[in-house]
């Protein structure tokens, strides 16, 4: 039994074609992932920042306090990250994060991103302004042939407020047009 989305991927990766072949790339592919499994922690932090266990409405001022600092410093920060990762590897001629094709990261990426878009959408598209090449990346995931069917069939679950990205109007950034 393999438990964690990172060593689940890992293991799956080599096998579905996921991956490069060399050890180097395939660790790197890990490395990403783990670095995506922290910005999925701390996403989920922003709607429960004290308490795992307590209800979103017992924690909102500390939740408000949490969004804030993610939207303003937290997501900035890991965006540029993976923005630079894909600049380096596009300087090598890749279009993905690791190497010349589609890995697991890469789909890990996309669903932050689409993530990102539902539970923060005026905090994204601040952030997202400095990471055009995490945007196409996106863009490039979603239009792939099957994954694009799989995106518009019912099989794809919609975000909601059950899930870790979850929409709470109150803990995303106003506008960049309002802010001013």
């Amino acid at each position: 039994m393999l438990a964690q989305v990172a060593n689940i991927l890992q293991f799956l990766g080599p096998r579905l074609g996921l991956v490069p072949e060399d050890e180097a790339s395939r660790i790197a592919v890990n490395q990403l992932q783990l670095t995506v499994a922290d910005l999925v922690g701390e996403v989920h932090d922003t709607h429960h920042p004290i308490d795992t266990g307590a209800y979103y409405e017992d924690q909102k001022p500390e939740a408000k306090r949490r969004a804030a600092a993610f939207v303003e410093q937290r997501l900035p920060k890991f965006l540029g990250y993976f923005e630079d990762v894909l600049k380096r590897n596009e300087q090598g001629g890749g279009q993905y994060l690791v190497g010349g094709g589609l890995t697991y990261v890469d789909l890990s990426m996309f669903q932050v991103m689409s993530g990102l878009e539902y539970a923060f959408p005026n905090g994204l598209a601040r952030a997202a302004k400095k990471t055009p090449l995490l945007l196409a990346l996106k863009g490039r995931v979603a239009g792939r042939p099957r994954i694009a069917a799989y995106l518009a069939s019912e099989r794809r679950i919609p975000f909601n407020e059950s899930g870790i990205f979850r929409r709470y109007p109150e803990l995303d950034a106003e506008p960049a047009d309002a802010a001013k």
